[in-house]
């Protein structure tokens, strides 16, 4: 009898060796190339179909990820109170690396967690909200902000107050080029 005990408990043991370091191993997902199948999140609408850069998300346990019409959408997203998913990893788009405001890019992808954000522009995204401008590179964040307005600040810096307040749609306001 105390020797069945032991085998469970040994074999165990392997079992939770094995499982945890398979999840050790499990690799970061890639960004993939934005298609004209992806789907926002929230407004299910085509996001090729909207000016500015995107966001896409991978949560735990997901195979494809969620994607965003615009990053501010993907930011909300993650400091939103309600929010329980496991975040994986969140990839937006390099702004520096952008045709133009209207075609920011189907693969020039950057880490979230590493980008630097123009925040406070005068830059709208996709569904007409203020827009937080990701960059990889700093001096090409700086130089956005200098020329749109804004200051530069990294995703532990950006508050919800920055991606959840209200947002006065001005019929007004339109885009001016990147």
């Amino acid at each position: 009898m105390i020797h069945a005990k032991k085998l469970i408990i040994i074999a165990s043991a392997f079992v939770l060796a094995g499982c945890a370091s398979e999840a050790a191993v499990t690799p970061t997902p890639e960004p993939i190339a934005l298609t004209a199948e992806a789907a926002g999140h929230y407004c299910q609408m085509i996001i090729l179909d909207h000016e500015g850069p995107k966001a896409q998300m991978y949560l735990a346990g997901m195979e494809n990820p969620l994607w965003f019409s615009q990053v501010r959408d993907g930011l909300a997203y993650v400091k939103s109170p309600e929010q329980s998913a496991e975040i994986v990893v969140m990839y937006v788009n390099d702004m520096g690396k952008a045709k133009n405001w209207s075609e920011p890019g189907e693969d020039n992808w950057i880490r979230a967690d590493e980008a630097f954000y123009v925040v406070g522009s005068d830059a709208l995204g996709g569904m007409g909200a203020p827009e937080l401008v990701p960059f990889a590179e700093e001096d090409a964040a700086l130089a956005f902000a200098n020329l749109r307005g804004g200051e530069v600040r990294h995703l532990q810096d950006i508050t919800q107050d920055h991606v959840l307040a209200p947002v006065d749609h001005d019929e007004t306001n339109e885009e001016v080029s990147q």
